[in-house]
């Protein structure tokens, strides 16, 4: 296919994404327990620290 221009000849693709709509339905606030936090700490808190400083 290299060397033709786009859109190659063939099948097309089998989701158009062209068509799809993103809809934001969160809620504002989402509720998150200790137990989140602290695996999120563990797991970017080095990141974080690097990033932003330490408190």
């Amino acid at each position: 296919m290299l060397g033709y221009p786009w859109p190659f000849p063939g099948r097309p693709p089998k989701h158009d994404l062209s068509t799809w709509t993103v809809t934001d339905d969160w809620p504002e606030h989402i509720p998150v327990t200790e137990a989140e936090v602290d695996v999120f700490e563990a797991w970017f808190g080095d990141l974080f620290a690097e990033l932003f400083g330490r408190s």
